[in-house]
């Protein structure tokens, strides 16, 4: 009997590794048949390596209607990706360093968010799918492992599991912090513009769970992975 597959060996696999770098690159969910083109792969083949990254966690499928009757898989960063088995760590030294340099002042800040905002916009998704999704697909991709809950009067919370940054938060939280929150604003700018973010809540970042409150955020398109 054939073991599950795990993050370590999964992307130990050189095509593997590259489909799940492509995905990463793209910041939204793709086709089997885009990737394969990617690659320069038969879709059959490619499929088979999807269907592994999907069983060791790293990336999750969504089904999206297609003109020939079937609907097709859709593949995207899994919210609680961890390649190698650990979480995500980012950009290392220099983000901590980076962030060791910038003084915590006032006006700092301001530019700091100004410029995480700008970053967010480049960094948001296209694609025809929910702002939800697309918020999910972007923070999944950015390592953060995002768990999304939509409230009854359609405000969204999102929880990270992960945080990216740790050892830079270590350096200079207040930093950091608002260097992700003009990010997320930014991704909102793109993806929901009439959204509001209505709150920001950081927190240590080694056990993480940060949460994001955004209202006027439209529902998640419905899956198999998403529907329960």
């Amino acid at each position: 009997m054939d073991l599950p597959a795990t993050a370590d060996d999964a992307l130990a696999q050189p095509t593997r590794a590259r489909l799940f770098a492509v995905l990463n690159e793209l910041r939204r969910p793709a086709g089997t048949e885009e990737l394969a083109r990617a690659l320069d792969l038969h879709p059959n083949g490619v499929r088979v390596h999807l269907e592994q990254l999907h069983a060791a966690g790293l990336v999750s499928r969504a089904k999206s209607p297609s003109a020939r009757g079937r609907p097709r898989d859709d593949w995207s960063v899994a919210a609680g990706a961890q390649p190698g088995g650990d979480p995500p760590n980012a950009y290392g030294d220099l983000v901590r360093w980076l962030a060791r340099a910038i003084p915590a002042r006032q006006s700092r800040l301001r530019d700091v968010e100004s410029a995480g905002r700008e970053i967010g916009r480049e960094l948001a998704p296209d694609g025809s799918f929910s702002a939800h999704d697309a918020m999910r697909t972007a923070l999944a991709t950015l390592g953060f492992q995002p768990e999304l809950d939509v409230a009854g009067n359609g405000t969204l919370t999102c929880t990270l599991r992960n945080c990216p940054y740790r050892n830079a938060v270590k350096e200079n939280q207040e930093v950091v912090c608002t260097l992700h929150r003009g990010i997320t604003r930014g991704l909102l700018d793109v993806i929901a513009p009439k959204a509001t973010m209505t709150g920001f809540v950081p927190k240590d970042p080694e056990p993480a769970g940060c949460l994001i409150e955004v209202k006027g955020l439209d529902r998640p398109t419905p899956t198999a992975e998403n529907a329960t």
